[in-house]
């Protein structure tokens, strides 16, 4: 069965369909028609002209081109993939990708990205090289085939195949390039974010333009990039201990206003309460190890965040583990939004939290105004 025409996919991080839907519906790209795993499907408004703008919490972005039956789990009906290259209409899917990017010119070849659910008796390089081979067939052009490692030719468009077991889906992606590859990522460090996981943390965090951001662990910087970038006007600052990160930061942060210097989060430069928003992925030791006055002594991290913050502040954090929470806990801070995300194939946690007493002070006053004399307590 053949895709209609104005549907598109967004591919992005396990546990961020939602942010990637809600992005979609702010930015008025479209209307959403289905959450899967690892994929959001829209369907672009019809009176919407010019090129797609960049979803900055999606991984990337693809045309729907066909969809067939999943072939199943065995090598022996790899050949059925095939059809779905027979099915696609390639003409309609070029001139609809050139429309989207105001990116004219010929096709100069394509590769294929496959990924599938479950076990399966064949690869995933088996699966490209059946889609692929026919797709190139059918535009006339060469084909690239990632089973060497190698990356393809710049240029060539990549085309994206999904199995899920109950049906197998073919794309087209609309860029040159997968939208997680950010131009500002010019220095990388070890732990370094994933840049769509940081706008999203961003985006959670309801940045204002007249707010102070803090990112006491800044890395490279990805979290204030990506919160300068979706939430413009704030006032962005930075610290790390280690000065390959400070210079990588400010590599990276060069085109946008964050300020980064070398601090250590156990004992920040900060007056109290002159934070109004805290992004975060600390050191927890899974691939940073803490340093500094962190590496004598963790709790310190809580009690800085809690006394920079704000009264009525937030802190967005990104947590190996729920049970993280319980240091958070003992510091003063009450946690307002737990979300599970893979990273990697492991379970991590977006947490948001605030000033207990602010949380307390808020559900009193909601009491009285409600007419009720009782204040509500929190154990």
């Amino acid at each position: 069965m053949r895709i209609p025409r104005t549907r598109l996919v967004a591919r992005c991080m396990r546990g961020l369909e939602s942010a990637v839907a809600a992005e979609v519906l702010e930015s008025e790209l479209g209307s959403v028609t289905r959450l899967g795993h690892r994929e959001v499907h829209f369907r672009l408004r019809s009176s919407r002209p010019g090129p797609i703008s960049v979803l900055r919490t999606a991984d990337d972005l693809f045309l729907s081109a066909a969809r067939r039956p999943d072939i199943g789990t065995t090598k022996h009906d790899l050949h059925a993939l095939a059809e779905l290259a027979a099915l696609a209409d390639t003409d309609l899917l070029v001139r609809l990708r050139r429309g989207l990017t105001q990116a004219p010119g010929e096709v100069p070849g394509i590769d294929v990205s496959a990924s599938f659910l479950g076990r399966r008796t064949f690869s995933r390089y088996d699966a490209e090289d059946v889609v692929g081979t026919a797709l190139a067939e059918r535009l006339g052009v060469p084909y690239h085939s990632r089973r060497t490692g190698a990356a393809p030719p710049p240029g060539y468009w990549g085309w994206r195949l999904t199995l899920d077991g109950a049906h197998a889906v073919l794309m087209m992606r609309v860029g040159d390039r997968p939208l997680h590859r950010r131009a500002y990522k010019q220095r990388m460090i070890k732990g370094t974010l994933h840049p769509p996981l940081a706008a999203a943390m961003a985006v959670l965090a309801g940045i204002r333009p007249d707010h102070t951001v803090l990112d006491p662990c800044c890395g490279a910087g990805t979290l204030l990039i990506e919160a300068a970038l979706t939430r413009p006007g704030a006032r962005l600052y930075g610290f790390d201990l280690s000065p390959d990160a400070v210079a990588a930061a400010r590599a990276n942060a060069a085109a946008v206003p964050v300020r980064v210097d070398r601090g250590d989060a156990g004992r920040l430069p900060l007056p109290d309460a002159s934070v109004d928003r805290v992004l975060c992925n600390p050191p927890w030791g899974a691939q940073v190890h803490p340093r500094g006055l962190l590496a004598d002594s963790p709790s310190r991290w809580w009690s800085e965040l809690r006394r920079v913050l704000v009264p009525d502040g937030t802190a967005v954090l990104l947590l190996p583990t729920s049970e993280t929470l319980t240091d958070a806990i003992r510091h003063g801070l009450a946690p307002v939004h737990v979300q599970g995300v893979r990273i990697s194939g492991a379970q991590s946690f977006i947490v948001g939290l605030r000033p207990a007493a602010s949380i307390k002070a808020r559900r009193r006053t909601t009491s009285r105004l409600k007419g009720s004399p009782v204040e509500i307590n929190e154990r």
